[in-house]
């Protein structure tokens, strides 16, 4: 293939892309290099901070959280389809956060592509298929700044999530165009008199309530949904498997965590006559059984940005819009109601001491001990019962964790969450199985001295499985037990502070001494292994 010509007006693909970058407010690349992204990399400017991670899956998950702390798309840069083959499940994750990514991958000389040269991608576009917004391997060299151009708007597009560009080795150093960033709306405004017949139908409700979910917080309108509730009177309950904590866990009207169980779920929603769902699907559901609240009982609204949860709600009306004009609006058009202000529920008591270590002391403590601004990212799944009862989060950026159930999340993406927050502690929360998946990422933190302390919950083993292994009533699972793992030889391997608990009496100072390092820390808490409740066998 001949070079196309430079001219005045022509600047090298690479160039294009990296003055993209600048104008897109980028200013950090995660990834791992490989030789098909050489040329992307050569001469690196000092002006945009290349993230090495250490292996792909951790960069794109480091991109995702720094992109949720920034409220801006990630790059990452992974090395073909062997890179982007170990980044699929965290490219998932991000599809479930609903996480804005622009994800590159390089390819194999376009010359050679016919003879499936080596660490060459075949129909690479189709790879990451379902699971990103828009993907393409450019037509021509000249064509790949505008392919990210429109990748970074359709990212950055509500609902967002992410996309993905195949660029073959030969072509950043093409000439073509330069292609200017340009101004694209992110809103989307409600349709007047669907808000309005959802305000009449709170204002007619006898007990009315609002499930919330993740779309809030990543908006940014948790103060906005504080305001709904308070001025409509209603109930709040979180959503199925949030992602981000979209009200505040100790506000008097939060009535509590609705189960990813139909009958649990219908349960604790049959008291209402009104049901509004915002920011999140209509429902999330985990397990089988029959879903009464779609029996025709209850009234059920939604309000969500994301036209394909609008079409795949069983029953009810969907309004599409973002949440902070659609919260705005319902703000005004609400009435004063003379209803009484719902009862919340009741936070228990301290847990008390104990050895072996109960889980529930250990997520009290940690709840004393975080800083009032912290950010915490969680992957301890068979914890989170406890977590919600003893570890209430405060609401706007304060919890984050991983909407698609895949592991290998939650490390990298508190990372990166501390690469866009470096002000402020970041904390993981982690279990002993998660943190094996990407243990890795504790490298990239202690060498950016990052403001990260982890904390590996180890009940020896798989916790959510032994506890599904008991609601689906089968035996002898093997696969469940996790033995002999040192955390803290491994984080000391990789040059972080580490301290391992088993004494209840230990952890207060253990957590006050990880969470004022300098740095990163990790603290091993060795847990009672109760098999912990996440679903009843009930109906």
């Amino acid at each position: 293939m001949s070079r196309k010509p430079a001219n005045s007006q022509s600047v090298t693909v690479r160039q294009a892309t990296l003055d993209l970058l600048r104008a897109f407010g980028i200013r950090k690349v995660f990834g791992n290099p490989g030789s098909t992204e050489l040329p992307f990399l050569t001469d690196w400017p000092d002006d945009i901070d290349y993230v090495l991670a250490l292996q792909e899956a951790s960069a794109v998950g480091m991109a995702d959280g720094y992109a949720q702390a920034t409220r801006n798309a990630g790059f990452v840069n992974l090395h073909s389809a062997a890179g982007l083959g170990n980044a699929l499940g965290n490219i998932f994750t991000a599809h479930r956060n609903r996480t804005p990514l622009v994800i590159t991958a390089g390819q194999q000389a376009r010359s050679i592509l016919p003879l499936q040269a080596f660490l060459y991608a075949d129909r690479a576009s189709e790879f990451p298929r379902p699971y990103v917004k828009y993907s393409v391997e450019p037509a021509r060299p000249e064509d790949v700044p505008a392919a990210i151009a429109r990748a970074y708007y359709t990212a950055m597009q509500p609902p967002c999530g992410p996309t993905f560009v195949s660029i073959p080795i030969d072509d950043w150093s093409y000439a073509a165009a330069p292609v200017a960033a340009r101004k694209v709306s992110r809103e989307i405004g409600p349709e007047p008199d669907a808000m309005r017949a959802l305000a009449k139908a709170l204002a007619a409700a006898r007990h009315p309530a609002l499930v919330v979910g993740p779309g809030v917080d990543r908006a940014g309108a948790v103060e906005l949904m504080v305001r709904v509730a308070e001025k409509a009177k209603a109930a709040v309950w979180v959503s199925p498997f949030s992602s981000r904590c979209s009200f505040p866990e100790r506000h008097p009207q939060l009535a509590g965590f609705l189960h990813a169980s139909p009958s649990q779920l219908s349960d604790a929603l049959s008291g209402y006559d009104l049901v509004v769902v915002i920011g999140a699907p209509v429902f999330t559901f985990h397990v089988e059984g029959h879903a009464s609240i779609f029996d025709g009982g209850t009234s059920i609204f939604q309000i969500t940005d994301d036209p394909d949860a609008a079409a795949v709600t069983p029953v009810g009306t969907s309004i599409i819009a973002t949440i902070t004009p659609a919260l705005t609006m319902l703000i005004d058009l609400l009435p004063e109601t003379k209803r009484t202000a719902p009862k919340g529920r009741t936070l228990p008591p301290a847990p008390k001491a104990a050895d072996p270590l109960p889980v529930e002391f250990a997520l009290h403590a940690l709840s004393q001990a975080l800083p009032a601004d912290a950010a915490l990212v969680e992957e301890a799944p068979s914890h989170r019962p406890a977590m919600h009862k003893f570890l209430p989060m405060r609401g706007q950026d304060s919890f984050y964790t991983m909407s698609s159930g895949g592991l290998g999340y939650g490390l990298p993406a508190a990372v990166g969450m501390s690469l866009g927050r470096p002000k402020g502690r970041t904390v993981c929360l982690i279990g002993d199985g998660s943190t094996m998946y990407s243990i890795q990422a504790l490298w990239t933190a202690v060498q950016r001295k990052l403001p990260l302390t982890v904390v590996v919950i180890n009940n020896y083993g798989y916790g959510a499985m032994r506890s599904f292994s008991r609601v689906m009533q089968v035996r002898n699972v093997p696969g469940l037990e996790l033995p002999g793992i040192d955390f803290v030889k491994l984080a000391e391997s990789m040059g972080c502070e580490a301290l391992r608990v088993t004494k209840a009496a230990d952890l207060p100072e253990a957590l006050k001494r990880a969470l004022s390092s300098d740095g990163t820390s990790l603290v091993e808490i060795v847990v009672d292994a109760a098999v912990p409740v996440l679903y009843t066998q009930k109906h």
